[in-house]
């Protein structure tokens, strides 16, 4: 099943909805485009969408906007795609693996912006057992703690996989054996390392008093009215997407599935707007704190990606800059890609492992003048 939509200002084409052999075509009033506006970046957003995505090549979500409104949707495929049950629709929360950090990295800086957490501080005045003094909170955010991904020390130094791996496991692993873990200086080079935001997870839980997925309930996804969005926990076994090999095959549950922060945030394309616009809005976090979560924290090669406080980015020899996140976790394929200077937000999920959700980056060309040189392509892949 596909479902597409879109939004306009159109009065002709106002409130008219189109049924079609593929789907269903909607369109609604939107207040800040001019018609001529909307129909050129829908109709330049459906045929790009089409062109990637058409004869059923996505199992997922597809959603872009501008100004907050939605330009184009689409949803297409199958909860499970090889049975072709349970269609994809605008409320199926998809995982976001690694999106999940732009989430954890905003929730760390509302603490900041609240006066409970600096980002200067040392993780150990918030976690006392944390053996290495030199680690900080801005370095757990910008990839620059020196500390390496949990996901392949722990097993190669004999935890057993037949244990689920908690956050606190994470912690107590570091606490016990941080002299067998091979840690480099902190604060010299960036490396991408999902310790660093299941530490920044456990941070969220020993600042606020709540675990870390009531304290975004009640901070951000109730507030933003993110209503089919939810930190994973394993009462959620039933009702959270399972996720599948490109060939239909379903990921089995393994160790390293209960960990959060790094990963296991839940949600939809259209609640992702929402954080996107509240973000934009200035109301969640002061715009202070929100350019040091958007400016680059690592020169140590040249080139146009870099990452901030939970965000990558490309920072372009014309001088644009792509705010994103990508993210890969068994099956489950993410792409956030925001265009700060235009207020567009192009978002992308799958969970049939597919690499083309990457693509949509691609998208960003539509709106002004990003990826039109053929020298700015980059690969945006991003692992986990």
């Amino acid at each position: 099943m596909v479902i597409m939509a879109a939004c306009g200002q159109d009065k002709d084409k106002a409130q008219i909805s189109e049924s079609t052999l593929t789907g269903v075509a909607i369109a609604t009033h939107s207040s800040s485009l001019s018609p001529e506006e909307f129909r050129r970046y829908s109709n330049a957003s459906k045929e790009f969408a089409e062109k990637l995505f058409g004869n059923g090549r996505l199992n997922g979500s597809l959603l872009v906007a501008k100004n907050g409104e939605i330009i184009y949707e689409m949803y297409s495929g199958f909860r499970n795609p090889r049975s072709h049950k349970d269609s994809i629709t605008p409320t199926t929360p998809f995982h976001l693996a690694s999106v999940s950090k732009t989430i954890t990295a905003m929730a760390v800086l509302k603490l900041v912006d609240e006066g409970k957490i600096r980002v200067t501080d040392p993780l150990s005045v918030y976690l006392p057992q944390f053996p290495l003094p030199d680690v900080t909170v801005k370095s757990l955010l910008n990839h620059r703690s020196g500390l390496p991904n949990y996901v392949h020390y722990m097993e190669r130094l004999g935890w057993d996989k037949k244990r689920a791996i908690t956050n606190q496991d994470v912690f107590d692993f570091i606490v016990a054996r941080h002299n067998d873990i091979d840690i480099g200086a902190a604060d010299r080079r960036f490396s991408y390392s999902n310790t660093n935001y299941a530490l920044l997870a456990l941070l969220i839980e020993k600042v606020s008093g709540q675990s870390y997925g009531q304290y975004l309930h009640v901070n951000l996804f109730q507030p933003l009215g993110m209503k089919d969005t939810y930190a994973y926990t394993t009462a959620d076994s039933a009702r959270s997407l399972p996720s599948y090999f490109h060939n239909g095959r379903q990921y089995a549950f393994d160790f390293l599935d209960l960990v959060y922060g790094d990963k296991n945030i839940y949600s939809t394309a259209r609640d992702m707007l929402k954080f996107d616009q509240a973000l934009n809005s200035g109301k969640f976090v002061n715009k202070l704190l929100l350019d040091s979560a958007y400016s680059p924290y690592s020169f140590e090669k040249p080139g146009t990606h870099n990452y901030g406080l939970g965000w990558r980015m490309l920072l372009l020899k014309n001088g644009k800059k792509v705010i994103y996140h990508n993210g890969w976790w068994h099956g489950n394929r993410t792409a956030f890609y925001r265009l700060i200077d235009e207020n567009v937000a192009i978002i992308a999920f799958c969970n049939n492992d597919s690499k083309m959700i990457y693509k949509t980056k691609d998208m960003a060309d539509i709106f002004g003048n990003y990826f039109h040189d053929d020298s700015e392509k980059t690969d945006a892949i991003t692992l986990r």
